[in-house]
Parts: C-alpha cells; sequence; structure tokens
C-alpha cells in the first residue's frame, strides 16, 4: 500500500512539472519571452451627442 502511494506521488510530480515550466519558443526553437495573455479591449467611440459611434467616422472620439 505505501509502494502504491509512493509511485502515485512520484507520477503525479513528473506529469505536473513540464506544464508548470512551459517556456515559448520561436519558430526556431530559441527560447523567447511568452507573449502577454491579457485580452484586448475593443476600442469604443462616442460622437459629439454622447452616443456611441464607430470610431472611424467623423467627429467620433475614443471613450
Amino acid at each position: 500500500m505505501v509502494r502504491t502511494l509512493l509511485f502515485a506521488a512520484a507520477a503525479l510530480t513528473m506529469v505536473a512539472t513540464p506544464s508548470l515550466a512551459a517556456p515559448c519558443r520561436d519558430a526556431k526553437g530559441k527560447f523567447i519571452k511568452c507573449p502577454d495573455k491579457t485580452p484586448v479591449k475593443a476600442a469604443r467611440c462616442k460622437d459629439a451627442k454622447g452616443k456611441f459611434a464607430k470610431c472611424g467616422t467623423p467627429g467620433a472620439k475614443p471613450a
């Protein structure tokens, strides 16, 4: 029983270790800084009256 418990604990640590230290690599296989995974916020603009408008329209300013 003790032998089975030790084997299970050792197997669990071997499986969990690579997922914790997942380095990022470029196309050539060199290590690089991992890209930030924060979601990009969509740009919202308002027109002169204060209503939401497309950001490309004349008079629209980022809100």
